[in-house]
């Protein structure tokens, strides 16, 4: 068991630029980052949006490569180098918890779902780093589950860290807006009312929430939210970058059990 009860945190990485950016959200990303290492975790088991499988796959690679799955952008993008170690005994434990309903899958690695906030939280990428996969082939309320199945992880020097957007609508991107639109607004407030209140069961029923079906087209970047809110069911959460921009995208993100 650690000292310290780790956090859960669900962050808004936004497109790959983020990585290169000096503003608020960059700021405010390597804030919570020092606060989070400050609690000395043991690693980070980090379920990332951009890895999206037929099941839930784990990482065992104890030097997993670093993954630029995004093209066309400029070089000083993919210069940026982030290798974190992984780490044997968070995967074991994993799959403890998880038992048959996960498998151990080395084809991908820290991808820039993941990288690219951490890039800001921990720029010296010196907490080790375990990949968990979305499965798409369950729902909303499996994702929800996940994460209370994993919540024992945060009593053992683990952080669960969830990375994705609220608000995630590709085709509706608006390049030349540094805001959001009505819909993505009206998302997006009522999934914070929803996790201000703890009211878990309407982040789930996220499909009854208003224009969920512009600001969520696929799940992808939403289900990693709710694996967080299970590993920290009933606690308050901290909101962070309540940001939204490109028209289509929200960079709102949760953190819970976070010190100082």
């Amino acid at each position: 068991m650690a000292d310290t009860r780790q956090s859960a945190l669900f962050v808004g990485h936004g497109d790959p630029m983020m990585a290169l950016r000096d503003d608020d959200v960059a700021h405010a990303l390597g804030r919570v980052g020092a606060r989070m290492k400050a609690m000395a975790p043991r690693a980070i088991l980090a379920v990332s949006a951009h890895w999206y499988t037929r099941g839930t796959l784990v990482q065992s690679d104890p030097h997993p490569r670093q993954v630029n799955d995004m093209y066309g952008f400029p070089e000083e993008l993919y210069a940026i180098h982030y290798r974190p170690e992984g780490n044997a005994q968070l995967t074991e434990r994993v799959r403890e918890l998880l038992g048959d309903d996960v498998q151990v899958d080395d084809t991908w690695g820290i991808d820039h779902g993941v990288w690219t906030p951490l890039h800001h939280m921990l720029p010296k990428a010196d907490v080790p780093v375990v990949e968990l996969s979305v499965n798409g082939l369950r729902d909303a309320r499996y994702a929800y589950d996940l994460g209370r199945r994993l919540a024992p992880l945060r009593d053992e020097g683990f952080v669960v860290m969830g990375s994705g957007n609220v608000v995630h609508n590709l085709r509706q991107v608006e390049w030349d807006n540094p805001d959001g639109t009505p819909q993505n607004v009206a998302f997006d407030q009522a999934v914070r009312k929803a996790v201000e209140a703890r009211d878990d069961q309407a982040a789930v029923d996220y499909q009854a929430l208003p224009s969920w079906d512009y600001a969520v087209p696929t799940p992808d970047h939403y289900l990693p939210l709710l694996t967080v809110l299970g590993a920290s069911e009933g606690e308050a959460p901290e909101v962070f970058n309540d940001v939204r921009n490109l028209g289509a995208i929200s960079m709102t993100s949760y953190a819970f059990g976070l010190a100082g």
